[in-house]
């Protein structure tokens, strides 16, 4: 195996669109670690919300909540966050600019709230914890907020300085998080302490916030069904999450 560590978004790139993972799929991530090769996670999801894949996978390394969490064999080697006066900024630009209905997630290292109650989540996802957010006292890692514009989303960043958001290719919000909490910045981080180069690091993507990631990895892989501006920033293009194409690529190399 070339490459030392093998990087992947989960949603719409190791994911199948239903949210699972294929044995297919599980059987060459077994093989590429058999192999020599460390497989990572790199995912907007906080760490609640990977338990499933966790279990299934067993990950050598995971970076979550956007970059803003790094594990290596499960001990956090890397964690950035917010200070409870920007947390407090943000959530009340939000408020300000949308109004009482604005709808926002908050994730923290060990779990996350959202400030409407949710009776059922979808397949791999976890159970947030309930708060209406008004008079929250946590710092954040990461803040997602509901909403599609882009003028409303530049307005509620402007709450804090250095701040990094991205809409969602797939759902109406956007994602804020601290500068440095990116994946990119990540996997910068975890290059060093491993004491690798980039030329040996392979990642997948689809999304906006994985474009830095894939063109700071020797190898930068699009999903087939990865928007265009993935697509353009990648070295290549696989099959879709749906047809396995993080497998198929990584099994390619494997023979």
């Amino acid at each position: 195996m070339k490459y030392k560590l093998i990087l992947t978004d989960l949603d719409d790139t190791l994911l199948h669109s239903d949210k699972t993972i294929s044995p297919y799929t599980l059987d060459v991530l077994r093989r590429c670690q058999e192999a020599g090769a460390l497989i990572g996670f790199s995912t907007s999801r906080g760490r609640p919300n990977i338990a499933l894949y966790e279990n299934q996978v067993h990950p050598d390394v995971i970076i979550c909540n956007g970059g803003a969490l790094t594990f290596l064999k499960n001990e956090c080697i890397r964690s950035v966050h917010f200070t409870l006066d920007e947390t407090r900024a943000l959530i009340a630009k939000a408020y300000e600019v949308i109004g009482p209905c604005a709808e926002m997630t908050v994730d923290l290292e060990t779990g996350f709230f959202w400030n409407r109650h949710v009776e059922e989540r979808s397949t791999g996802y976890a159970h947030g914890e309930y708060d209406d957010l008004l008079d929250f006292r946590q710092p954040a890692q990461k803040i997602c907020v509901q909403t599609a514009d882009r003028a409303t989303a530049d307005t509620i960043a402007t709450a804090v300085h250095d701040v990094d958001y991205l809409p969602f290719s797939d759902i109406p919000w956007f994602k804020y998080s601290p500068a440095a909490a990116t994946k990119e910045n990540a996997l910068s981080f975890l290059v060093e302490k491993l004491g690798i180069s980039f030329d040996e690091v392979i990642a997948f993507g689809d999304d906006f916030n994985d474009i830095g990631m894939l063109k700071m990895a020797g190898r930068g892989v699009a999903m087939g069904n990865a928007i265009p501006e993935v697509k353009a920033a990648a070295d290549e293009v696989t099959a879709t999450c749906n047809e396995d194409g993080v497998a198929h690529l990584l099994e390619g190399l494997l023979a």
